[in-house]
């Protein structure tokens, strides 16, 4: 049997080389945790949910969530989160190329725990993943160990 990872990430991403800089990321760095990547938002609650081919899935310890996604988008993904008290607790980050302030303030205002735009460079993408997993993993507690 395998040890449990510390933290479960769930990575909401439909970009192929994003999700596979972020995975290597999150590998790379000191915090034990296991990614678990979905390219859309109907996988996304698939798998919060529990239900098809994730009915085995954990339960996340933090969300990253891209907003721009074909079908359901990151901004339906969050508001359904935040509206259901099983999933609301979730701190989801926003992980995405837009810098747009009215999405900065509807994801703020539909619950999201923090906002990144994702930089465009290699270096500046992996220090911005660096400080995700270092504020959400060890500066913070989550809910979820508590």
């Amino acid at each position: 049997m395998t040890a449990r990872a510390d933290f479960q990430i769930l990575l909401v991403e439909d970009d192929p080389a994003d999700a596979y800089l972020a995975k290597t990321a999150i590998r790379d760095s000191k915090v034990v945790s296991d990614v678990h990547h979905v390219s859309n938002g109907d996988q996304a609650l698939d798998f919060l949910y529990a239900r098809g081919a994730f009915a085995a899935a954990p339960r996340p310890d933090l969300v990253l969530l891209d907003l721009n996604m074909p079908g359901r988008n990151g901004r339906q993904v969050l508001a359904e989160m935040k509206g259901d008290p099983a999933l609301k607790e979730i701190p989801v980050v926003i992980l995405t190329t837009s810098d747009a302030v009215s999405d900065i303030r509807d994801c703020y205002g539909a619950g999201a725990n923090s906002f990144v735009t994702k930089p465009v460079d290699l270096d500046g993408f992996l220090a911005a993943m660096r400080s995700i997993e270092d504020y959400w993993f060890a500066v913070v507690r989550l809910p979820s160990k508590a």
